[in-house]
């Protein structure tokens, strides 16, 4: 199946990966704050008993994702289509895991203008689908007609929890047309 801005009435983005194009490196992360390589770097810090550890956690986490946002650029096309996605009038938004801060550095340093913007401050991280449906609500569109677009199991896991269409962007070097490296992935 192909994305077909004609067959959704709204369209959410992941951010890293997804709109931009960044150089996080989660296995520095994790080996920076003691994560076990297979354990989720959030969940793993808010399981931390001692605070004093979890905020020395967050702020190495913080440190990192404000360096990447210094260096984060558009992926190729992705700025194309969010024109042709507005040119649709279509209400879009952006559903990250990224702190607030980094997210406006990275918004701001590309001049992405949607509104509507939610990060792990403002609600449960993805795959949690709470972003997600509470976007659906505000613009009172039923979710299976909204589009979820990320690059990650967590993205396609809180599509598929929130009810809407999965979409996995994959970048694929020389190719500009954003369409091309996105796949749906239906809900099993």
């Amino acid at each position: 199946m192909k994305f077909q801005f004609t067959q959704v009435k709204g369209i959410i983005f992941d951010l890293d990966d997804t709109l931009v194009q960044t150089g996080l490196d989660f296995a520095a992360i994790k080996r920076d704050i003691g994560c076990p390589v297979k354990e989720d770097i959030l969940t793993f810090i808010s399981n931390l008993s001692c605070s004093k550890q979890q905020s020395e956690a967050n702020r190495i986490v913080l440190e990192h994702e404000l360096h990447d946002a210094q260096t984060s650029v558009w992926l190729p096309g992705a700025e194309a289509f969010v024109e042709v996605a507005r040119q649709h009038a279509l209400p879009l938004a952006i559903v990250t895991r990224n702190c607030r801060q980094a997210t406006e550095l990275k918004l701001n340093r590309n001049n992405i203008g949607i509104d509507i913007v939610i990060t792990r401050e403002d609600a449960p991280a993805k795959p949690d689908p709470t972003a997600l449906l509470s976007i659906a609500d505000c613009w009172r569109i039923a979710t299976h007609e909204i589009a979820y677009l990320g690059d990650y199991i967590y993205d396609i896991q809180a599509a598929h929890n929130a009810d809407m269409q999965a979409w996995l962007y994959t970048y694929q070097a020389g190719i500009s047309d954003y369409k091309t490296c996105l796949s749906y992935i239906k809900k099993t």
